[in-house]
């Protein structure tokens, strides 16, 4: 879950498809990157509050499918030391602001 600026959405598509890439030949199942399309602020929670979203930004979700914990664990490794990748190391050149963006792992418990 992240912040994008409106105007750098378009980058911060390119950025995210090829990122993609790059996680689905180390291993990944399936990514999938999601734009806020009905997310209002809430009263107590919400997906603009999550991200302390500001006024021209919009909430992205992206979302990466694994076989198992242990296989995310070693395709994330791979990733994150992909040459094609060296710039998402550096934060001031991202077209959204790392340091409101979260992750975490999740395991199923419903899949239907």
């Amino acid at each position: 879950m992240l912040p994008v600026p409106l105007a750098k959405l378009a980058a911060y598509r390119r950025l995210a498809h090829k990122a993609g890439k790059v996680w689905i030949e180390h291993g990944a199942l399936a990514v999938t990157e999601y734009v806020a399309d009905d997310v209002k602020p809430g009263k107590l929670t919400s997906f603009p509050q999550s991200v302390r979203l500001k006024d021209g930004e919009t909430v992205v979700l992206s979302w990466i499918v694994y076989r198992s914990r242990r296989e995310r664990d070693r395709v994330n490794a791979k990733a994150m030391v992909d040459p094609r990748l060296a710039g998402m190391h550096d934060l001031k050149t991202l077209p959204f602001d790392a340091r409101r963006m979260f992750w975490g792992g999740f395991k199923p418990i419903v899949q239907l």
